[in-house]
């Protein structure tokens, strides 16, 4: 529970404020280009701030990192709410997500570190329901705030959130590190090298991506190819600083276990799927079916409900099923949600909505629950905290692509049909763009099934179990 409202609050900070990116690309007359930077600058912070969570706890313990993050996480909502310029909101983005990605990693750690291996699926399934409650409400609540107070108040949604968590922290999260160890206080120094070079890969692609359409070709060209020399660097200096006895940032070990490595593949694409169509939803509800924003939430709201009770579900079949059958078959579910969305058209019942978007809730229940501890489970104890941090930071870096890559393609579709997201109203032309966008994360989330299917769960290390 103490580490399940410090999440609620980071995931909550993460999609919610997508229902108030219409009004704010008005109030700021910004491109869409520009307007999703507030989502995947976001989605940068955190996907770059994961990889340092093992220091972070090894150095200062549970309890002073969590409540840090949450501290942080405060500070970015009300500078976010009180912003004057855009630059302002996109500094704030920066460090709620810098806050949110230190958490992410934590609660998997606890579980695969606290609970036998028997009870670890009912565990996360337990913790899951929970979670998926905050981007199941918040889209309702956030979308009624907008309507009646405009996008400021969507900053200050966390702020309860964040309050409940420290008191908790300060009462039940222990203080000591990973493992049961007291927080070292002093110990190996963090590898800003390697956070630097993984930093710059980062920022490179993604702005390679917003250049890609709509921009100079020749500076998107040399974006991509700075987010390959990155890389390519990044992994150089990885596998340095292990031969020559330091910590490094990640340890590249982790991906010799073939269920670990397939399963952060899997990770990659359907973060590329989640977060581009937590992206693109709201945006077609608002700009694509002339919804209003107080809708967007309330037609959510159902397929959230259904989420945290597939979750529940799901966790207790973890223990029974493969991990390749439990992940290959909710991404099946959520491919399928995304090619049916080209039958909804302006005059179609809401219901059908719903429909669809309970159908990829559905899907999203069975991966979430099964996917973390079924590519976990063969590492080493000592392995556990590096790997989940990597784990996450895959996905979440698929999800930063993603977001990036939703956005490019519509706005490309859009021009291509002969509209733009600036004119008011909608049109046969403007949905369109959006079907082919759907069309594109379904094709992703096929591509998702086929690795999904290498999956195959190893016995379960002793070690690794405990």
């Amino acid at each position: 529970m103490s580490v399940m409202v410090g999440t609620m609050a980071s995931i909550m900070s993460s999609t919610v404020v997508n229902v108030a990116i219409p009004d704010m690309t008005h109030h700021f007359t910004l491109n869409q280009e520009r307007a999703q930077w507030v989502s995947s600058g976001f989605m940068v912070a955190m996907t770059v701030s994961m990889l340092t969570t093992p220091w972070l706890l090894a150095r200062y313990g549970y309890r002073r990192t969590y409540v840090g993050t949450m501290l942080l996480l405060m500070a970015g909502g009300i500078a976010g709410g009180v912003a004057a310029h855009f630059p302002v909101v996109l500094a704030a983005r920066v460090a709620e997500g810098l806050a949110a990605g230190v958490v992410q990693p934590i609660p998997a750690i606890i579980m695969l570190r606290a609970f036998e291996p028997h009870e670890q699926g009912r565990a996360s399934g337990i913790f899951g329901m929970g979670v998926v409650l905050a981007p199941a409400l918040g889209p309702s609540i956030g979308g009624l705030l907008v309507d009646w107070w405009g996008w400021r108040s969507i900053f200050f949604m966390v702020l309860p959130f964040c309050l409940l968590s420290i008191w908790l922290a300060y009462r039940y999260v222990p203080t000591s590190a990973p493992g049961g160890a007291a927080a070292q206080g002093k110990g190996p120094r963090l590898d800003w090298r390697g956070l630097l070079l993984g930093s710059t890969g980062t920022l490179c692609l993604l702005n390679g991506l917003v250049e890609v359409r709509g921009g100079d070709p020749w500076l998107a060209a040399a974006l991509l190819a700075g987010a390959a020399a990155a890389l390519a660097a990044t992994l150089a200096w990885l596998r340095h600083a292990a031969r020559s006895g330091r910590e490094p940032l990640l340890n590249l070990d982790l991906f010799a276990h073939r269920t670990y490595a397939f399963g952060s593949l899997v990770a990659f694409i359907y973060g590329i799927a989640l977060f581009g169509s937590t992206y693109l939803l709201p945006v077609y509800m608002q700009l694509g079916l002339a919804l209003p924003a107080s809708h967007v939430g309330t037609i959510l709201l159902p397929s959230g409900i259904v989420l945290a009770v597939t979750i529940g579900v799901a966790g207790r079949l973890t223990n029974r099923l493969p991990t390749r059958v439990m992940v290959g078959g909710g991404l099946v579910l959520l491919a399928l949600s995304f090619a049916l969305m080209p039958t909804i058209g302006l005059q179609s019942p809401l219901a059908l909505l719903v429909a669809w978007a309970i159908l990829g809730r559905i899907g999203l229940g069975f991966i979430l629950p099964s996917l973390n501890l079924g590519a976990m489970r063969p590492l080493d104890r000592a392995q556990i905290a590096q790997g989940a941090s990597a784990i996450n930071f895959v996905r979440m870096l698929g999800g930063a692509a993603g977001v990036s890559l939703c956005a490019i393609v519509l706005e490309w579709r859009i021009a291509a049909h002969g509209d733009v997201l600036t004119r008011a109203g909608t049109s046969p032309a403007r949905l369109a763009a959006f079907n082919e966008s759907f069309l594109l994360l379904a094709a992703i989330c096929a591509l998702a099934v086929v690795a999904a299917w290498q999956l195959r769960d190893a016995p379960r290390a002793g070690a690794a179990a405990q």
